[in-house]
């Protein structure tokens, strides 16, 4: 590699290397900062997100880079803009909630900039071992981020989970890529293409690509490779749980895309077959376990198992246009899931406490007729009731599988959908026509800058408290309750207070202010 062609290819790969050298200053400033830099530094990472992504759709172009290894296309940019788009709206989402689910530390930032370095290496990867490289990354630092709260027994067992079978399908795919390489005497996905074209298919071939598509069905969460995703999806704190449910499907998707298309696309028979049994597994799965469900995690978790099996009906298809309707699918379901995961966050108590029970929803439209519209219109674009884009997105993937006469997997999927829609109307039904159980705590709306429900523990000052979420408000009434109710008083003797004069150690402040 010349000066001249490693110039060009650090070019390509700016927005990686901006991700790259962006989380070691992000961790050095959180190093050096102290654990209450965790809000600074999060902020930072969506301002590095931004930066990539800006970077990556005005001034990258395309071309191969580092020998080939490396893939700038129109269709990685497009993966890539979701994948970024989808980081930054979870760590949006987690910084508000970072406390109080346990992950206020300033390492989770910075272990999304990496798992989102690792994916834009994923979708760019040309190459199996630049496959393998950049899967690792972006797994790694999902392990330690599923196990983040290390004082919730179920997060710290999520992570276990999440990491053991995680590090089986990391054999399984490393194997396959093995097989491959010793059966074409290549890992570029252009040198694999030219040996099956000169030399055709062969036994261990076959074998090998099998274990590929099981080490990439266990990323995206298909089954029969779903069976961390439940658990994980439940035990880890719910921002990352919308993290884990967006960004990282989106890069595994565009991975699996790249690499049966590219290199694999003489034998498309073959890798079919697997593809459509995995795509109706994954869809019946997904629509009837999910009915059972009583934690919205859990119900979710079995959601995203069946979108990604309606994703992958595209993907059988084997035609350019069935990998236009996966594209599109990717899109509705990453904003889709992203709104409902909003929804999710904010199922909090007035006391501060979060729920996660289907049943808890009851009645949500005389509580919180907003948040109820909102989840309604997810519910139904999940369930592809039209004119949603969840509609069209089904679609797409439906109408490329029937151009391939692939007429029993779109039947299937159709009546997939129907079954579905089922737990899908429950929630709609349950916020619509059943009695509130509770109300969640809302947002004020008589001061942008203010909440009125905040947890205000041991440590925190008042006076600077006030003055952050107060400051343009001429007065206000604060209730504090807890252990100690003590009453109502004046902001300006909040001001002045401290917790240790209420003596209480988890007191909670509710404010509505005046003017």
């Amino acid at each position: 590699m010349t000066a001249d062609t490693f110039l060009a290819s650090l070019h390509l790969s700016t927005p990686e290397l901006i991700l790259a050298v962006g989380a070691m200053v992000l961790l050095m400033i959180g190093v050096f900062s102290g654990e209450k830099s965790s809000g600074f530094v999060t902020w930072l990472a969506v301002g590095l997100l931004a930066v990539s992504g800006a970077w990556l759709i005005w001034q990258t172009g395309d071309g191969q880079a580092y020998n080939g290894a490396f893939l700038s296309d129109p269709f990685g940019k497009f993966m890539k803009v979701l994948t970024l788009f989808g980081s930054m709206v979870a760590l949006i989402m987690s910084a508000g909630e970072a406390r109080s689910t346990g992950i206020d530390r300033f390492e989770f930032p910075v272990l999304i900039v990496l798992a989102t370095l690792g994916m834009l290496l994923m979708i760019s990867a040309n190459d199996l071992i630049s496959v393998y490289l950049a899967l690792e990354l972006q797994s790694l630092a999902l392990y330690v981020v599923a196990a983040m709260n290390r004082d919730n027994l179920r997060s710290t067992e999520a992570g276990l989970k999440y990491f053991v079978l995680g590090a089986l399908s990391s054999g399984m795919l490393l194997y396959g890529m093995s097989l491959v390489y010793g059966f074409t005497g290549h890992t570029g996905f252009e040198g694999i293409a030219a040996a099956l074209s000169a030399e055709g298919r062969s036994l261990g071939l076959i074998f090998g690509l099998v274990f590929i598509l099981a080490g990439v069905a266990f990323k995206i969460s298909a089954v029969p490779f779903h069976m961390w995703t439940p658990d994980v999806y439940e035990g880890a704190p719910t921002p990352v749980t919308a993290f884990f449910a967006a960004a990282p499907k989106v890069a595994a998707m565009a991975m699996l895309i790249r690499l049966v298309i590219t290199p694999f696309e003489s034998i498309v028979t073959d890798w079919q077959q697997i593809i459509v049994f995995i795509s109706i597994a994954s869809m019946l799965l997904g629509s009837f376990a999910a009915i059972g469900q009583k934690n919205i995690k859990r119900l979710m978790a079995y959601s995203s198992i069946g979108h990604m099996g309606y994703a992958l009906v595209g993907l059988a298809s084997g035609s350019m246009a069935g990998v236009r309707g996966v594209l599109i699918y990717m899109l509705v379901y990453m904003v889709m899931t992203l709104g409902t995961f909003a929804c999710i966050m904010a199922m909090k108590r007035k006391g501060g406490n979060h729920v996660e029970a289907v049943d808890d929803l009851a009645g949500l439209s005389q509580t919180n007729p907003l948040m109820a519209s909102v989840l309604t219109v997810m519910m139904f674009s999940l369930a592809g009731i039209p004119p949603l884009a969840g509609f069209f997105a089904k679609y797409f993937v439906f109408m490329a599988a029937i151009e391939a006469h692939l007429y029993a997997l779109a039947v299937i999927g159709v009546l997939a959908s129907v079954v579905g829609a089922y737990y899908y109307l429950r929630v709609i039904k349950l916020m619509w026509f059943d009695d509130p159980k509770g109300e969640f705590a809302s947002v004020g709306r008589t001061a942008p800058c203010l909440r009125p429900l905040r947890s205000v523990r041991s440590g925190l000052r008042p006076d600077r408290w006030t003055d952050r979420h107060c400051g343009r408000s001429r007065s206000a009434d604060i209730l504090l309750t807890g252990q100690n109710r003590i009453g109502r008083v004046s902001l300006d003797d909040f001001r002045h207070t401290t917790l240790g004069d209420v003596g209480s150690t988890n007191t909670e402040c509710l404010i509505r202010a005046r003017g």
